[in-house]
């Protein structure tokens, strides 16, 4: 299938332009600490010395997984419809966080086993009510899993955002997680699994021999396309197309937690230029994802022990963001406010 192509952002000349203008602010070098490393990464982004933030855009996925037949979780698979009607009467922590911080929030049924019917608020992208049990065979389809990620592409074409987020919705979504970053990063799986919903260490231990298993199972996967088709969820492929017509857009791209980041892991391996477009929110408490960070060479904006998803996190962040941008256009430089400078 076709994928968006994605430009690496270097530009020394703009990058050597944007650290001039960090550093001449009223503060010493460097002391704005990642906010200023955040507004140079933006700037380069949005290929200008004036970057700004307008129009935020958070996108929730739901889907549900086959793999919950092997009670890889601590609930029912019907929590997942249930959590989405839960976003569309605006009840759940994404929808506090989205308007608090003046966010637009999609909420998008990739395949969650559940007929909602036509309702406002909730965008149709069912690829299928939930995928197959991947314990024994392949969770999706070639063509389904090329179906999400065309779905997750033409989403991202209709948008008008300049930074975009991603979270999710999907009962055993952990277990795909979990084993998607087993198979792309080569970490063992006891440093992939966790307890995802609240799992007691014997039902963590659980999970990790029922992925044991399906990865012996599927020993022949290798391509990040089969990785995705065998062992995601519609929702991970959705975001995975997502992310990347989004950096193929120049947005600037919120990485939410442990779900969202095994997603990138796909995205990058199909296109590494898609990680000069990311900014990592958080380092989720999920088990796990601080060592998926580590293989992104990723540095989390905020360590608040968060294990929700939904976006939570990237919604959280988004004031961290503009705070960037904010200092870099508004705060006074040496000159204009008639401060001396440091003494060499």
């Amino acid at each position: 299938m076709f994928l968006p192509q994605i430009s690496f952002t270097r530009d020394d000349a703009l990058a050597v332009t944007l650290q001039r203008l960090i550093d001449d602010k009223t503060k010493p070098p460097g002391s704005l600490g990642v906010l200023e490393f955040v507004a140079m990464q933006i700037g380069l982004i949005q290929r200008t010395v004036q970057p700004q933030i307008k129009q935020p855009v958070i996108v929730v996925v739901a889907g549900d997984h086959g793999v919950v037949a092997e009670n890889v979780s601590a609930y029912p698979q019907s929590v997942t419809w249930q959590m989405v009607e839960n976003f569309l009467q605006q009840g759940a922590a994404i929808n506090v966080f989205a308007r608090q911080n003046n966010c637009a929030l999609h909420i998008v049924d990739a395949g969650v086993n559940h007929d909602f019917g036509a309702r406002a608020g909730l965008l149709d992208r069912k690829v299928a009510a939930g995928t197959r049990n991947f314990a024994g065979q392949a969770a999706m389809s070639a063509a389904q899993c090329q179906q999400a990620l065309a779905a997750g592409m033409a989403l991202v074409a209709e948008l008008d955002a300049d930074v975009i987020g991603f979270g999710e919705m999907g009962i055993g979504n952990t277990t795909s997680a979990a084993a998607i970053m087993h198979k792309i990063t080569g970490i063992p799986l006891a440093e992939c699994v966790g307890a995802g919903t609240g799992l007691a260490p014997e039902g963590v231990l659980h999970k990790q021999r029922v992925i044991e298993r399906a990865v012996a199972h599927h020993a022949e996967v290798a391509t990040p396309l089969d990785i995705l088709q065998t062992f995601g969820g519609f929702e991970i492929a959705m975001i995975a197309g997502a992310m990347l017509k989004a950096a193929e857009r120049r947005m600037v791209l919120l990485i939410d937690g442990f779900i969202v980041s095994s997603a990138l892991l796909v995205a990058a391996q199909l296109q590494p230029a898609i990680l000069d477009y990311c900014i990592f929110s958080h380092c989720s408490d999920e088990h796990g994802h601080r060592r998926m960070l580590q293989h992104l060479a990723a540095r989390p904006l905020m360590q608040l022990d968060l294990r929700l998803g939904e976006g939570t996190g990237s919604a959280l962040a988004l004031p961290l963001l503009q705070a960037a941008v904010n200092f870099l256009q508004q705060m006074a430089t040496f000159s204009s406010a008639q401060v001396s400078v440091k003494q060499t």
